[in-house]
Formats: structure tokens, C-alpha cells, sequence
């Protein structure tokens, strides 16, 4: 017993802390492991963490020790909680990016506290312990040795390395892996991803200052050889939307695994499943967004631009130049776009990135009219929302580009059951539970604006695409959600569900269809583009005319998966597409680096804000204007030197003519002379030269002796 409490508190605190982080890892997070190696790192990184952290303390006198272990165990506490607490929201980990992104905080509401579970308290129980220990002098806390200083650094720095060495041996090359950040924290930990991210961010806002445009020549290269377009696709819908108005619907966290499914016998969404048999319905199209969620699929869609893998664009970015949809429907069609969303403007700080896309004008939450009673989770209903937008839509420009945000189908998704008009689902999962009733409330709000437009008399010069914007259910869910679809998720089904609705409604359009080929929110730019009949040959972007059948063949995601036509890449594991089976291991390889290689070069033209040495028209690298200026002045420089030497030149001659002149006057040959330096060009000879020259014209010099001597003149 004397020997634990000799122990000193550094330690105990060290191995609680090590412990609880471990735990978090294993039974909070739910990190899928693989092996018994993987559970070994595991394990191993958060007490060589811990370890490190709180061995530092041995080089602090007594007092400064209690109080940096208290401290140390509270922020280290607070930070694996935010983590937490993203997670279950985002199935992801915070980003230095994402915590300057903290004023959409104020927006989450009851999100943030559905979030919070009663376990979570067991995460404060070590914290506690340790304020307890250091008041009561429980363990040992007093001025160590040299030696004992060092042996405790010692043993630490080797802990870190033993987890650094191993992951490298789990994983080669893991640094690499940034966009898998589920990676990187089940190998090397939670605190040590964000040094990492750190490094890696600092790094990023130093590739606009050098860059330079060359790097377009390379990536304009790609485009035209594995993007853009030769062909028409089969379906030909070029034109069709020329001089229509165009109605674009988020539908807030809509998954395409609700459409044409039942729920105790009833449909989910109705309205959605019969106007897809009056459209074109993509049944395999995916949302391809990352940590800015909304914000990223605006991206995607406006520029065919991938989003960034640890960051919002809209915040990080918002000040580029871009080749927007926007501002391109304005430039060659005379459209005018405008946003409606009945939340805060400067959420995703849309008010400043909308502005730099090219929007006419936005809607926000102070557009709209209605009551605490009115809202639904995160704000204004959706049928409310919609009622009032067809309003304001009577009101402004045509033609126009209208895009609409919902709001109702939100996480936590929480609806008042008096509003609800589908049973909830039964499984462990409220969240999924819940999911069903706001998704068949949006449905029921669509149909309620497809009939005011018609009543507007809005419906027949408008065309109408809906699509929802990311994932509603996490793979924090899957165990719920296996139960619903009667299976258990593997990474292949987890990969199938990020698929998004796609609808593209076109009144007095007699052809409808189903396509399944592989689509995503990058394919939207080009196939509107098309649509509209703007042809825009030389824009760079990584996506395809949805109709096409000339497409690159995969889409790609921020995390490292990819989805192809005939395989799918998910949990680093090669899928065959159609059946969900293993396939062979190198199947997925070209699909998987051609995937990384245009992710890259994506990430290239945003952190180095390339677009602005780009002309869109010509397809070619813009001049810098400075450069011109200093070119203009070499040249002037240039010249001037130049007629400074022909100025030389002539006085030269001038003076040389002279003294020929004078030779000439005593041999009586100065027309010969001056024959002589006209043909022989020299600005400089010497007077033996010039007479010897002169004496060339003479006929009698005929000698072989005199024919070198005229040879070896017209060499100098």
C-alpha cells in the first residue's frame, strides 16, 4: 500500500487519462478494427500520449505540478469531448478549419445537446479522481532527481516512438493518408492528428503566395484528356432550358434510400415517387461533400470543384476567383441567380461567397415572416418556406436560376407528433427513428409548391431539379440502419448510401426515365451548362454532362473512396459494383489514383487561387500585368543600347572615313577606299587594313599572295 502511494501523481494521472482516452477510442467512437495489431496500436497511442503530457510535469516544482496535471487532465478532457461530440454529428474529427467555423454554432439549437449521453459522464469520473488525489496529497508530488527527470522523459519519447514505429508498420506511408482521418487517430491518436492538422494547414495558406499559373498548364492537360466532352450524349437535352426559368431543390439531408420505400406499409415519400415517373430520375447519383456539408454540395454544384478534405471552402476561400455557374448563365444567357434559405446569411458564410459565385441576390431567415410556432428543428417549416418563396420568386428577374434550401429535415430531426403524418421507425437509433417523419414532411412541402406554382402560373416556364445535399444517417447508425434495410452494413453498403436523390422535372416534356449509370454533385455544372446550350469548351472542371455516355467512368469522395461503374473502393477494401463481393485486389488500383489525382489537382486550383491566371475564353495561362510592364521596359532598355551603339557606329565611321580621306589624298585611291569599308562592314580598321582593301578594287592584283591577303580580311 506504501509502495502505490509513493507512486507520484504524475503517473496515476498519466495512466488515467491514457486509459479513459483508450476507451473513448474503442467503445465511443466505434473505430472498426481489423486485427489484433490494429487493437495493439490502439491502445499503445493513448497512454504514450498521456505519458508524454503529463511526464513533463517531473521539470516543475511541487506546487506548479498539481497544478499543471489539473489543467492538464481538464483541457485534454474538453477537447476529446468537442471531438465527441463533432463525431456523432459528422462521423468526422474537428479541423483547426472547422474551429473558425464556430459561429454556426449558435445555430445548432437542440442539436448540440441531443448529442450529449448520459455515458458520456463516465468521461469526467478521471478528472475528478485526479482533483481529489492532488488535495489530498494521495499520491506523491515533490522536486525529483536529474536522473529521474531524465529517465521519465526517457521513457515517454520511446512510448511515442514505439506508436509512431508500429503505425508505420500498420500502415506505410500513414501521414500520406491525411484525408482519413479515422486512420490517422485509430494509428497515432487523437492529439497527435491534431499537431498534424496544424502542420498541415499552416502549410496550405502558403501555396496561394507561390503560385504562379504553370501549375494550369498541367492540370488543363487532365481535363482535356480524361474530362471534357467529344460526343453528344444520347439523350440530347441541349437547349432545352434556354429562356426557362430553373428551380434548383436541396432537399436537406434527403437519401436516396427513402424513395419508393415503404415504412409499416407506407410510402416515405409519395409525391417524390410519382413525379419521378414524369422525369429523369438518377437513381446512382452520389453527394460528394466533406466537413462543409451544405456549403460543400453549393460548391460542387456551382463550380464542378471538389471540396476541400479539412475544410469549408466557403470559409477558407471565399475570397478566389471562380468560374462559377452563376456567373457564367449570367454572362452568356442573361440569367439571374438568386439563393432562398430561410437561415442565417452569414451561416457557411454564404453572404461573402455568394457575392464572389455571381448571385443576383439571396433570401435569408430576415426575408421570411413567421413565429416560434412555425418552426421545425433548425427553423421556418418547409411548407411555410415554400409558400412564401413562390411569393418573392413573382417578384424577381427572369429568366433566373432559383435555388431553394429546406431546413426541416435537419439533424436531430425532430418533429411535433401532431405534424407527423408517418409512424416513427422502431429500432436503438432516435436519430433514424425520427429521420422518417421529417423526410415524408418535406416530401408533403415539395408537393405543396409544385401546385402554388401552377397556381401562380409559374409550373410550365420553369424547370425543376431536386436532389438532396448530403447524408442524413451516419455510419454512426449502421447497426439501426442495417436493421431497416435487413442487413448488416459492410463498407460497400456504407459507400451505396451516401447515393442522393436526383430529379430533373421538365413540364410538357414527353420522355421520362430511370438512369442508374454513376453520377455525383461534380456532374451537375456541365449537364446545366448543356442544358441552358451554353457551350463552355474551355472551362476546367472535373465533371461530365450527366447524360452523357463519354464519362470518365468513377466518382470520387474526400475520404479516399471511390465508386465506379464496375468497382467500388470503400474501407480500403475493392468491391465488384454489382454484386458487393471482394474482388481482386489490384482492380480498384487505376480507379483509385486516377480518383487521388484529380482530388490533388482540385486542391491545387483552390490554395493556390489558380483561376485568376486563368482566361476561361482562350484556354490559356493569363500575363501577369507587371510582367508586361517589366517585359515593355526590358525592351525600351533594349533599344536604346541599340541606338546608342548605332550612334557610336556612325561617329566611328565618320572618323575612320576622315582618315581614309587622308590616306586616299597621298596614294590618289580614295574612292577604292571607301568601296572597300562599305564591302568589308567592319566599323573599326586600322589604316594598313583600309589601304589594303582599297587596293582589292585595283584589276592588276591578281597574285595568289594578294588573294589571301583579301581572304583573310573579309575574315576579320
Amino acid at each position: 500500500m506504501n509502495r502505490i502511494k509513493n507512486t507520484p501523481l504524475f503517473i496515476v494521472a498519466g495512466i488515467l487519462v491514457g486509459l479513459k482516452i483508450y476507451i473513448l477510442y474503442r467503445f465511443y467512437f466505434s473505430l472498426s478494427m481489423e486485427s489484433l495489431f490494429q487493437e495493439i496500436i490502439l491502445f499503445v497511442n493513448p497512454i504514450a500520449f498521456s505519458l508524454l503530457v503529463f511526464f513533463l510535469a517531473v521539470w516543475m516544482a511541487p506546487k506548479r505540478q498539481k497544478k499543471y496535471i489539473k489543467y492538464a487532465s481538464v483541457v485534454i478532457t474538453l477537447i476529446i469531448l468537442f471531438n465527441l461530440f463533432y463525431y456523432r454529428n459528422f462521423t468526422d474529427f474537428i479541423t483547426i478549419p472547422t474551429l473558425f467555423q464556430v459561429n454556426n454554432a449558435g445555430d445548432l439549437g437542440s442539436s448540440f445537446f441531443s448529442l450529449m449521453h448520459i455515458e458520456d459522464v463516465l468521461l469526467l469520473l478521471d478528472v475528478v479522481a485526479i482533483f481529489i488525489f492532488a488535495k489530498r496529497d494521495t499520491f506523491v508530488v515533490k522536486t525529483f532527481s536529474k536522473q529521474f527527470k531524465r529517465r521519465a522523459i526517457t521513457v515517454s519519447l520511446a512510448a511515442i516512438v514505439l506508436n509512431l514505429t508500429l503505425s508505420e508498420i500498420e500502415r506505410p506511408m500513414l501521414f500520406k493518408r491525411g484525408f482519413d482521418r479515422e486512420y490517422l487517430v485509430k494509428n497515432v491518436g487523437l492529439f497527435t492528428f491534431h499537431g498534424y492538422d496544424i502542420v498541415l494547414t499552416a502549410s496550405t495558406q502558403t501555396k496561394r503566395l507561390f503560385a504562379d499559373g504553370s501549375e494550369m498548364n498541367e492540370i488543363d492537360e487532365y481535363v482535356e484528356e480524361n474530362v471534357r466532352e467529344e460526343e453528344k450524349p444520347p439523350i440530347d437535352l441541349s437547349g432545352v432550358a434556354e429562356g426557362k426559368n430553373i428551380v434548383y431543390i436541396a432537399a436537406e439531408s434527403m437519401q436516396d434510400f427513402v424513395i419508393n420505400e415503404d415504412l409499416n406499409g407506407e410510402e416515405i415519400t409519395p409525391f417524390l415517387n410519382s413525379l419521378i415517373e414524369e422525369s429523369y430520375y438518377f437513381d446512382n447519383y452520389y453527394h460528394q461533400t466533406a466537413l462543409g456539408k451544405t456549403s460543400d454540395h453549393e460548391f460542387l454544384l456551382d463550380n464542378s470543384l471538389y471540396p476541400l478534405p479539412n475544410s469549408a471552402v466557403f470559409f477558407t476561400h471565399a475570397q478566389n476567383e471562380y468560374h462559377a455557374l452563376p456567373e457564367i448563365m449570367s454572362e452568356k444567357k442573361g440569367y439571374k441567380s438568386y439563393a432562398f434559405h430561410a437561415n442565417n446569411i452569414s451561416f457557411w458564410n454564404r453572404n461573402v461567397m455568394y457575392e464572389t459565385l455571381g448571385y443576383e441576390d439571396w433570401y435569408d431567415v430576415e426575408s421570411y415572416e413567421f413565429s416560434k410556432e412555425d418552426e421545425i428543428g433548425w427553423g421556418l417549416n418547409d411548407k411555410m418556406f415554400f409558400d412564401q418563396t413562390v411569393d418573392m420568386m413573382k417578384e424577381i428577374d427572369e429568366p433566373h436560376y432559383a435555388k431553394l434550401i429546406t431546413l426541416t429535415n435537419h439533424f436531430p430531426f425532430e418533429m411535433p407528433q401532431e405534424e407527423a403524418t408517418i409512424d416513427q421507425f422502431d429500432s436503438r437509433s432516435v436519430t433514424l427513428n425520427q429521420y422518417f417523419q421529417t423526410v415524408r414532411y418535406t416530401d408533403e412541402a415539395i408537393e405543396r409548391f409544385f401546385e402554388k406554382m401552377k397556381q401562380e402560373g409559374l409550373y410550365e416556364d420553369t424547370i425543376f431539379i431536386i436532389s438532396g445535399d448530403h447524408y442524413g444517417i451516419s455510419s454512426y447508425h449502421n447497426e439501426s440502419m442495417g436493421e431497416f434495410l435487413g442487413k448488416e452494413i459492410t463498407p460497400y453498403d456504407e459507400a451505396k448510401l451516401q447515393q442522393v436523390p436526383f430529379i430533373i422535372h421538365i413540364p410538357g416534356h414527353d420522355e421520362s426515365r430511370t438512369i442508374s449509370t454513376v453520377t455525383g454533385q461534380v456532374d451537375y455544372k456541365p449537364t446545366l451548362l448543356n442544358m441552358l446550350g451554353i457551350e463552355n469548351e474551355k472551362d476546367i472542371i472535373f465533371g461530365n454532362d450527366m447524360f452523357s455516355e463519354e464519362r470518365k467512368g468513377f466518382i470520387a469522395f474526400r475520404d479516399g473512396r471511390v465508386v465506379g461503374e464496375e468497382y467500388i473502393y470503400a474501407g480500403n477494401i475493392c468491391y465488384d459494383a454489382e454484386t458487393g463481393e471482394e474482388a481482386e485486389e489490384g482492380a480498384c488500383t487505376e480507379m483509385k489514383e486516377q480518383a487521388a489525382q484529380e482530388l490533388n489537382y482540385s486542391d491545387e486550383i483552390i490554395y493556390g487561387d489558380l483561376f485568376r491566371f486563368y482566361d476561361f475564353e482562350k484556354g490559356e495561362i493569363l500575363v501577369d500585368e507587371e510582367e508586361d510592364v517589366e517585359e515593355e521596359e526590358q525592351d525600351e532598355e533594349e533599344v536604346t543600347e541599340e541606338d546608342a551603339d548605332k550612334e557610336e557606329d556612325e561617329s566611328s565611321e565618320q572618323s575612320e572615313e576622315g582618315q581614309n580621306e587622308d590616306v586616299s589624298e597621298e596614294d590618289g585611291s580614295s574612292e577604292d577606299t571607301e568601296d572597300g569599308s562599305e564591302e568589308d562592314g567592319n566599323s573599326v580598321d586600322t589604316e594598313e587594313e583600309q589601304i589594303e582593301d582599297s587596293s582589292e578594287g585595283q584589276e592588276e592584283v591578281s597574285t595568289e599572295e594578294n588573294n589571301d591577303e583579301q581572304e583573310n580580311n573579309n575574315e576579320e
